[in-house]
């Protein structure tokens, strides 16, 4: 590769990093003010985990089209457009007038944020060879903590100053900007950092049923679930459970939840994304081991920490820190995993699929269950105190028993199904770069678990007779 396709890959990277950098700033926005919102509208902790179950289940299942779509067509058009819809809609929040008019424009902008990740992941796999792919996928992936990081840090010095509509009317500046960009982007080839041959431009034929003959890809998309389950029970409900039960306000729970859920990500997807590459080097099948490690031992830490006493800002903010750092090392472990057990031109269309299942049984289920869990254990301890409604004091207590009950056991079903995953990962690494065109040039006879994952493009070696 020239010193000029280099600079355009760096390029590239970078604008796909700030778009998923706006991504996830737009969509935590709503947690950040989540507490003005709720007083304002009249809402409790079920209506607001059904905002993020909706918003979630119209995000999968628009991104399966989109996922098509992407490998078909040029995929910058695809998330010019998308980045161009939810910028849009994200301003339109800032008019809403009740929770139903809220709820159908964040619906406008989960349309919009479902383009981003089948297109962005497929472009990073044909512009970075497998061995690569860890780091160029964490790179990416910083747009969630940093996301996330600023708009926690900011989005609640904003609102606390000048209203909660101010940051959405903010937010979406950024993004027609963005969406013109992307326009200008060089459109990767397919294919081109594999070692076989490939017809990019004939289209696929079955592709749903090809994804589902592949057996690792199944137990990702149930470590996604689960993953993605915990991700939006605290995303949701942490800066609401650091004012209702550790007694700050909305700008320091928007610090503490930065510090948590944004800074932590710095650490995790960076140094995580550099040791699952070389762990690959050396057993090909380590990514996924290394992310069920890291998902085990993170389990202990978050629940340390949502069960610390109220008050204890400090010693909660440091256990939920130390344990979602360990949590981000999932993206870097399971993203890579994906492409390589996945063919090129099936890469978009196999992250939608991912996305969906993440999403309608992770996301779509993660805050709202929370959500009824808080209620009924804020019920239960009114009933036990005596009284007759529903206080702050007792919503604090039910939020509180909810998020050490969900966000624990999620991250130890996602441990579990990434080992699993891992068992399956060299047969169907090797099956994705068996011969699946007439002008693939490689030899159609291969071996079977004993071969290694290694080289660019993900070349079996050992396995090639």
């Amino acid at each position: 590769m020239t010193a000029t396709a280099r600079t355009g890959v760096k390029y590239t990277l970078l604008v796909l990093f700030l778009i998923n950098f706006l991504n996830f700033f737009d969509r935590t926005i709503p947690a950040v003010v989540l507490e003005p919102i709720r007083k304002e509208f009249g809402l409790d902790d079920t209506m607001f985990g059904v905002l993020g179950t909706v918003f979630t289940l119209v995000y999968a299942i628009a991104g399966l089209p989109l996922g098509r779509l992407s490998d078909r067509l040029r995929r910058t058009r695809v998330l010019a457009g998308g980045v161009f819809v939810w910028s849009l809609m994200t301003a339109a929040s800032a008019m809403a007038w009740n929770f139903t008019s809220f709820l159908l424009v964040r619906l406008g902008v989960g349309v919009g944020e479902a383009s981003c990740a089948p297109a962005a992941n497929s472009m990073i796999g044909d512009m970075y060879p497998s061995n690569r792919r860890a780091r160029a996928i964490g790179l990416f992936m910083l747009g969630l903590p940093l996301g996330s990081l600023a708009c926690f840090a900011l989005v609640g010095w904003i609102a606390q100053n000048h209203g909660w509509r101010a940051p959405f009317y903010i937010a979406a500046i950024p993004g027609f900007i963005l969406a013109l960009v992307v326009l200008a982007l060089r459109e990767p080839v397919r294919g081109e950092q594999e070692t076989y041959k490939l017809d990019a431009a004939t289209p696929i034929d079955r592709p749903y049923r090809r994804l589902a003959a592949i057996p690792t890809l199944w137990w990702i998309i149930l470590s996604g679930a689960a993953y993605n389950f915990a991700v939006y029970a605290m995303n949701t409900f942490l800066p609401a459970l650091m004012v209702r039960y550790h007694h700050v306000g909305v700008a320091q729970a928007g610090l503490v939840s930065a510090v948590v859920l944004g800074l932590t990500g710095l650490l995790g997807l960076t140094l995580g994304g550099w040791i699952a590459d070389k762990i690959r080097a050396a057993f090909p099948r380590g990514r996924l081991v290394f992310g069920a490690v890291c998902l085990l031992l993170a389990a202990p830490l978050l629940y340390a920490g949502l069960v610390r006493s109220a008050g204890d800002v400090v010693g909660a903010t440091i256990l939920l820190s130390a344990g979602w750092l360990l949590f981000f090392m999932y993206y870097v472990t399971v993203y890579p995993s994906v492409q390589d057990v996945v063919e090129p031109r099936l890469r978009a269309t196999a992250m939608a699929v991912y996305f969906f299942f993440q999403y309608v049984l992770g996301a779509g289920f993660g805050s709202v269950v929370t959500g009824l869990l808080s209620d009924r254990y804020a019920t239960q301890a009114m009933q036990e105190a005596g009284g007759g409604a529903i206080t702050e004091a007792a919503r604090a207590v039910g939020l509180q028993a909810s998020m050490s009950m969900v966000v624990p056991v999620a991250a130890l079903v996602t441990a579990v199904a990434l080992w699993l995953a891992a068992r399956r990962f060299l047969t169907d690494a090797a099956s994705a770069n068996r011969c699946v065109d007439p002008l693939c040039r490689a030899s159609e006879k291969f071996g079977g678990e004993r071969g290694a994952v290694t080289g660019n493009g993900g070349t079996v070696q050992g396995e090639l007779q």
